[in-house]
């Protein structure tokens, strides 16, 4: 738990950790952000051309389009680049996004994660089990 704070690579790479961090986005209602981040990590691992573009159009319509139903905060620059090339799309298609949705998760969602009751109370829950772990005589 405590690893977590070292950076929020350390954070999502831990399934644990990604869960908790789900969770605190989830009350601030902002978890679209490492839903869409998710999403584009699976999708660079797409080998199928036909499933490139089925993933592609999905990522689109759920977090990109105007009015989608988990619409990320990106600036009209980007969205309208992936709207010209959503009809060919190709698997670095939505890196610029997803280094955009990155940078915000890292410099906003991310400290305040580490500052959060939620947080606090799973390193204090993990430190009172590793002092039962070595103290057993406690």
């Amino acid at each position: 738990t405590m690893a977590w704070s070292e950076s929020v690579d350390t954070l999502l790479a831990n399934k644990d950790g990604l869960a908790a961090f789900r969770t605190f986005l989830k009350s601030e209602f902002s978890e679209e952000n490492v839903e869409f981040w998710l999403a584009c990590e699976d999708f660079k691992k797409t080998k199928s051309s036909t499933k490139i573009a089925s993933k592609a159009q999905k990522i689109y319509s759920d977090f990109i389009q105007a009015d989608a139903p988990k619409e990320i905060n990106i600036d009209f620059h980007t969205k309208t680049h992936i709207s010209q090339n959503i009809s060919e799309p190709t698997l670095s298609c939505f890196d610029d996004a997803q280094r955009l949705i990155y940078s915000l998760m890292a410099k906003d969602s991310f400290p305040r994660f580490l500052r959060s009751e939620a947080y606090k109370e799973l390193v204090k829950k993990q430190q009172n089990g590793n002092q039962k772990r070595w103290l057993p005589f406690l």
